[in-house]
């Protein structure tokens, strides 16, 4: 069985995970009581997660337990290193991808940020993409999809709408090799 490097993530409907100055404020306006978009369920086929060091530091400044007990949790860093008690850190997220999916194990988890996506685009590492679009225009932010990565073809398998106006996309990456949908 093979690994995949699965992206799960929120953008603004034009685009945006964030504002210049990091800020995710605009994702609390579609949390409802006892709605989750699925996470939970995401997250019993993940093993791995692997987050950029700014996503990380923003994950710590919420409140409440650390929610990825039990997994293996990788930083990218340049600047920090060894391990800390919930995470690893490492410099460079292609070596780790390559190394995580030679390995056994459930899915990787990717979160962002946009730069680390950058480098698995750029490497054809990630195998899906979910995301949930969330209904406003920040107008100006940091970008989930950065310039400068190669074509990649995607195949829809679900769209999901949810009462709050989020809509979920799930595409697979298809590698060369794969066909196209109804190709034989």
């Amino acid at each position: 069985m093979s690994r995949d490097v699965q992206l799960y993530i929120a953008m603004s409907l034009d685009g945006y995970i964030a504002t210049k100055d990091d800020n995710i404020d605009f994702l609390s306006q579609v949390e409802m009581e006892n709605e989750d978009y699925g996470y939970a369920d995401f997250t019993q086929q993940i093993d791995t997660v692997i987050w950029g060091r700014r996503t990380y530091d923003k994950v710590m400044t919420f409140d409440g337990e650390f929610l990825h007990t039990g997994r293996k949790v990788y930083v990218i860093s340049r600047s920090r290193t060894g391990e800390t008690e919930h995470v690893t850190y490492h410099p460079d997220v292609i070596e780790l991808v390559r190394q995580l999916k030679s390995e056994a194990g459930k899915n990787i988890y990717c979160d962002g940020g946009a730069e680390i996506i950058f480098e698995l685009l750029r490497h054809q590492l990630i195998d899906r993409i979910i995301v949930s679009i969330i209904p406003h225009l920040l107008g100006d932010g940091i970008p989930l999809f950065k310039a400068g990565f190669s074509e990649q073809k995607i195949t829809l398998k679900r769209s999901i709408t949810y009462p709050s106006g989020l809509v979920q996309l799930w595409y697979d990456v298809r590698k060369e090799d794969q066909p196209e949908a109804g190709e034989n």
